[in-house]
């Protein structure tokens, strides 16, 4: 069974030019819904997730600077967001949605955040409109409760994922790769176990080759015994962040050589969505939405 964790999307006071990407949480599971692809009991709706499990992975000062509202101005501006308690609030439940992801993925094979993929997010920063590091927290909940030994983190959201390189510099059990525009956001970068920067504009045919003559070699010398990908959508050529030039067929190109490589190998994958920031919400919803096709044509 496809498990999707679902998260209500509306937080005020968000800038002016994040309402209309935020809209997406609710634009794909409705696409999804009409399709037919899922049913309402595919979905789940997460807790709040346990400051235990939080701590595993962020700095308790930072956490509680978070919790209480008390950041200072600098560490909101690095956010983006203006700091509320509805905001924290989504992010630790957003956290929750994908370890509950990872449960139902080691029972179903495959799971998905809608959103997550807040991958910016270090042990003791938030930044790039990330709070907490969904996935990182996931991985380590996996790795504290030995419920996984050795895990790739597959990031391919057009941003480096400098939150999840830093927070596992020092885990070898944790292999981190970021394929991402090299010349954006963010402009001090971390160090993963593998990245590869990426020229501005590049099309479908170079960026799949890259995918498809790394991933394979990455899972042979790693093993890993569960997997995370991060399938942000920004890599199109519509985005308004990205930087790059992916079509639509060559996103969803992408997710499917991800995907059934997870498949062919029989290691259970969570999937966060990430970010996407297309001109016209309906190239961000299908592009998501192709991603959860491609799960659905190899996995159900």
């Amino acid at each position: 069974m496809l498990k999707i964790a679902y998260h209500p999307i509306y937080i005020h006071p968000l800038p002016e030019g994040h309402r209309f990407p935020m809209l997406k949480y609710e634009l794909i599971p409705q696409q999804l819904l009409h399709e037919g692809l899922i049913k309402k009991e595919n979905i789940f709706s997460p807790d709040m997730l346990d400051e235990e499990s939080i701590l595993l992975t962020h700095e308790i000062g930072y956490w509680h600077r978070l919790r209480d509202l008390k950041l200072n101005q600098q560490e909101i501006r690095r956010i983006g967001f203006p700091l509320s308690k509805q905001l924290v609030e989504r992010e630790i439940r957003i956290a929750k949605g994908t370890i509950d992801g990872c449960l139902f993925a080691k029972k179903y094979r495959i799971a998905f955040n809608v959103a997550g993929g807040t991958h910016h997010a270090g042990t003791n920063w938030g930044e790039g409109f990330c709070l907490l590091n969904d996935q990182a927290i996931a991985a380590n909940y996996l790795l504290q409760h030995n419920l996984a030994q050795r895990i790739l983190i597959i990031d391919l959201d057009v941003h480096q994922g400098n939150g999840t390189a830093q927070i596992f510099e020092n885990e070898e059990r944790v292999f981190t790769f970021s394929m991402h525009a090299e010349d954006n956001f963010p402009f001090r970068k971390e160090k993963s176990d593998l990245d590869i920067g990426l020229k501005v504009g590049i099309s479908d045919d170079e960026y799949l080759e890259l995918l498809n003559n790394t991933l394979p070699e990455i899972i042979q010398k790693h093993q890993p015994d569960f997997i995370f990908y991060l399938s942000g959508v920004d890599v199109l050529a519509t985005d308004k962040l990205g930087k790059l030039a992916l079509s639509r067929e060559g996103c969803k190109e992408r997710d499917r050589m991800v995907l059934s490589s997870c498949k062919q190998h029989q290691i259970p994958v969570q999937v966060s969505m990430g970010g996407g920031y297309s001109q016209h919400i309906s190239d961000i919803v299908a592009a998501h939405c192709n991603t959860f096709r491609v799960a659905h044509d190899l996995y159900f």
